[in-house]
């Protein structure tokens, strides 16, 4: 036993791990996320069925963009393609999921991780992947569109903290407006039991946030608000959609509040 799932992925990635030793998985999306510990050495490794969809092209996505992620992202070892798997093979690295709790000590240096994220050049590679993704739950894409070069995964648990600090799982960045990442920080933040407007100041130290129209966070705090409550009433026994559609609601309402003050 390996602890993969099926004698054609350890047969795939048998010449970069050696044989299997030991498989710790990891929840996600793809058919395998998991720390893999092999005869050559440890490697995180994420793997799905090779065939055409969104988890395939999610993959091809992240191995494309991780040569310009770096030193944020762990890096990308080795890939490996058959006609049953495709499967990426990352640098194994040690890390706590930060805590995002008010009070918190890790919440500065979640901020400064997204401020380098930032800073990163949009890559040639991403010029196609326009972000689009809360276009139907808007009747302003316009306001979401621009050139930087978004993580878009912001959560807990792909913020790793040890001696240093990374932004895991590039699972599907994209091209859009600068404050789309701060503003997914926003969201995360009140969902941990922030105030919006506490919420709101751990972002307000990202260029892309400050610099941004308060219009179209307003359209992106309502197009968050339509896609989880769409979402949360499709899945009602997803516990934590409805905790994400609440929050969204709450930052939403507060964002009209802070627009009709302002106005």
């Amino acid at each position: 036993m390996t602890g993969l799932p099926g004698p054609e992925l350890a047969a795939l990635i048998r010449p970069y791990t050696g044989d299997v030793l030991a498989v710790r998985h990891v929840e996600a999306s793809s058919d395998l996320t998991a720390l893999v510990t092999g005869e050559k050495g440890a490697w995180f490794v994420k793997a799905v069925h090779n065939r055409p969809g969104g988890r395939r092209d999610s993959l091809v996505r992240e191995a494309a963009v991780n040569p310009h992620v770096q030193p944020i992202s762990p890096a990308l070892h080795w890939q490996a393609e058959s006609p049953e798997w495709l499967a990426l093979g990352f640098e194994a690295v040690d890390g706590r999921h930060a805590d995002l709790a008010p009070g918190s000590p890790d919440l500065p240096v979640v901020v400064d991780v997204l401020a380098r994220i930032a800073a990163l050049p949009r890559p040639d590679i991403a010029g196609d992947w326009l972000e689009t993704r809360w276009d139907r739950y808007t009747d302003r894409p316009d306001l979401l569109r621009g050139d930087a070069l978004l993580y878009t995964d912001i959560h807990p648990s792909n913020i790793l903290i040890g001696d240093r600090v990374w932004a895991v799982d590039w699972a599907w960045p994209t091209r859009g407006a600068a404050f789309i990442d701060p503003a997914l920080l926003v969201l995360q933040l009140v969902a941990a039991g922030h105030a919006p407007e506490d919420a709101e100041t751990w972002a307000s130290t990202c260029p892309g946030w400050r610099d941004a129209d308060p219009k179209a966070i307003d359209a992106f705090a309502d197009a968050n608000a339509s896609m989880y409550e769409t979402l949360a009433n499709r899945r009602p026994d997803a516990t934590w959609l409805g905790a994400m559609a609440a929050a969204t609601r709450t930052w939403a309402r507060h964002r009209v509040g802070a627009t009709r003050d302002h106005s």
